[in-house]
């Protein structure tokens, strides 16, 4: 077993992904800044590995998209690619597959609630989707 560090939560997007961090005792969570990918899971792979360094580690938590029947969608497939491309970079952590359905609702339900509205919204909602989705997996009990 890993040695319980922090965990980075991934919204993969085709264009954009957005990215969230909790510290290894799971008490602070925040969303990070996103990044353009447009496609490119190697250019996503390396900025991910650039998070990783920044920071102290043991899980990446990527966000798997299903439809409200709780069946993989489309997109699902992409991000089983991307799920194999980070063990093969990453085989020293933990990678969990998560269930991401109604997260970037939920974002944007915050941001408003926040005060930002129209582009302000478009430009965080990625990363705050990430960030709804670490906290719904650290209050289910980080199920593998």
């Amino acid at each position: 077993m890993l040695a319980r560090m922090g965990v980075l939560a991934i919204d993969p997007g085709v264009n954009k992904s957005g990215f969230a961090f909790a510290d290894r005792l799971r008490i602070v969570t925040r969303a990070l800044d996103p990044t353009r990918s447009d496609g490119d899971d190697e250019r996503l792979a390396d900025h991910i590995q650039s998070l990783v360094e920044e920071r102290d580690v043991s899980t990446l938590l990527v966000g798997l998209p299903l439809t409200m029947g709780g069946e993989e969608t489309g997109q699902a497939e992409r991000v089983r690619v991307l799920i194999a491309l980070l063990h093969t970079r990453f085989p020293k952590l933990e990678i969990v597959a998560y269930d991401e359905r109604l997260t970037t609702k939920e974002a944007e339900s915050r941001l408003r609630e926040h005060g930002y509205s129209g582009r302000e919204i478009r430009t965080r909602k990625d990363s705050w989707a990430a960030l709804v989705l670490l906290e719904d997996w650290l209050r289910s009990g980080e199920p593998r």
